[in-house]
């Protein structure tokens, strides 16, 4: 049989087809514009989404044989809020994980409700890309639009609505709201009510690995599917890409190099960061895990060389750069473009380059930029490490991910082995391997990842090199402390 697995994407879809196997049998991207109305603000047009998977998934099977299609999963971008009227037609385009909106929000629910209170309602504190804080948002500036709201859900979460006709959402997606009782796998009734809505505006709750229904007679049609193709509820972004990459069970670690960046430890077991640096959140396997999740990754890279460099050789802008440069750069990159999450917390903070001089090079400067993603990633790294603990070795994913040269670097900063798995498609093959266990091909998430998920190659850290960067690493550490206080006066 075979099997659908959707990557709702921020700036495309990514659909690919996949046997019981684990062959790829065939993948397509569809792109689909993303609107920044204002400075810091980030949002799209649920109906984009929908003409895009709609009309790529007849692409992805033009050559096959679609009876034997079974099953469809998704993973998608996180936290956006999608609205729906009583007509179940999109209010307002969603307004996105990496949306900046919010700081007024997140500060009330940080400081005047609490974060004690937050993390033990849910687990997490406020941070801006959250849902919850976009719903304040909403409510204060669009009153008319927030009173028209009768369902709430993720992005991923509408297209299986259009699927299926079901509204649902998945744990691990959920857990981005911050109107999840983690621990407890419910809608937590007091931070509904903070937020002015109720549980009958809120989707159902799966596990990630759950058939949600089957598709609607229309879309089958449509699609050209059979009528009895089984949508699982699939899971968020991360979590649907840590099972793309094996990354379940007690201690297993992954790192997404995408548009935004993830350090993603799995546990068997609820717990939560005391200093709630790191989100505390469900995952895709019925259990749990905690993240560190940055705002710019690869995003940061494609910046550096499509807007300022004007460039699409990424290859050849990195050539340059050989194993006797690294840990010895003297310019220094701090990556927050749209502000920044974990573990700062920090809507305000912005990119610099610092210590740049007239001998300071093009190449240098490109060096920076992928050592201070991999130095922000080593920021969440230390928190899990604060908590005792011991990652010697990771996965390694996403689009930053095909650069043997990053690879290289955060496998040095962080002083791990890194695995790149031998079939990288991210949330997608997450989210089909999901589709494999609702429709029973496999029982458990586990049983799907130890059949399928293989180790391509591995990156050592190389203790010379790592040596270096660790004092580098020490001396970036001291540098966004030290403008902290710089940043809300630069607004």
């Amino acid at each position: 049989m075979l099997y659908i697995g959707i990557d709702l994407g921020t700036s495309a879809v990514k659909l690919l087809l996949m046997d019981e196997e684990g062959h790829i049998k065939n993948t397509i991207s569809k792109e689909y514009p993303l609107e920044f109305p204002q400075p810091g603000w980030s949002q799209q047009n649920p109906e984009d989404w929908k003409k895009a998977v709609l009309g790529g998934i007849p692409e992805l099977l033009a050559s096959f044989d679609k009876s034997q299609v079974a099953g469809i999963g998704a993973g998608g971008q996180m936290h956006g809020l999608v609205v729906l009227d009583e007509n179940d037609q999109v209010i307002r385009p969603a307004i996105l994980w990496n949306d900046g909106r919010t700081a007024k929000e997140v500060e009330y629910l940080n400081e005047e409700i609490g974060r004690e209170k937050l993390s033990a309602l849910t687990a997490n504190i406020a941070f801006a890309g959250f849902t919850a804080p976009k719903i304040l948002w909403m409510k204060k500036n669009e009153p008319e639009n927030f009173a028209r709201i009768r369902k709430i859900m993720l992005p991923k979460d509408y297209i299986n609505y259009i699927l299926t006709g079901v509204h649902c959402t998945d744990y691990s997606d959920a857990s981005g709201m911050l109107l999840l009782d983690v621990e407890h796998k419910c809608w937590s009734k007091e931070m509904l009510d903070l937020c002015g809505i109720t549980e009958a505006q809120m989707p159902k709750l799966f596990e990630s690995y759950e058939a949600v229904g089957t598709l609607r007679p229309d879309i089958a049609a449509q699609l050209g599917l059979p009528e009895t193709v089984t949508v699982c509820a699939g899971a968020g972004d991360n979590a649907a890409a840590a099972v793309g990459t094996g990354t379940v069970g007690e201690g297993a670690c992954n790192i997404s190099l995408g548009t935004s960046g993830t350090l993603f430890i799995s546990s068997d077991h609820f717990g939560v960061d005391p200093h709630n640096a790191l989100h505390a959140f469900a995952h895709a396997d019925g259990h749990y895990h905690l993240m560190g999740c940055m705002l710019s990754a690869a995003s940061c890279n494609k910046w550096w060389m499509d807007d300022i460099l004007g460039t699409q050789d990424y290859s050849g802008a990195q050539a340059a750069i050989t194993d006797d440069m690294l840990g010895r750069n003297h310019v220094y990159f701090l990556p927050y473009l749209m502000g920044e999450r974990s573990p700062i917390n920090d809507t305000n903070a912005r990119s610099v380059f610092l210590g740049m001089t007239m001998d300071t090079t093009r190449t240098d400067l490109t060096q920076a930029v992928l050592e201070g993603v991999a130095f922000a990633i080593r920021d969440s790294f230390e928190v899990a490490r604060s908590l005792g603990l011991d990652i010697r070795h990771s996965m390694i994913c996403g689009g930053g991910a095909k650069s043997p040269l990053w690879k290289k670097i955060i496998a040095n900063v962080l002083n791990v082995e890194l695995d790149t798995p031998a079939s990288e498609q991210g949330p997608g093959m997450g989210g089909a391997m999901l589709a494999m266990v609702a429709c029973g091909a496999y029982p458990s998430v586990q049983a799907v990842c130890d059949k399928l998920v293989r180790v391509a190659d591995t990156v050592h850290p190389d203790p010379a090199i790592a040596a270096r960067y660790e004092e580098r690493y020490r001396q970036f550490s001291q540098i966004y402390p030290a403008l902290k206080a710089l940043y809300p006066k630069m607004l």
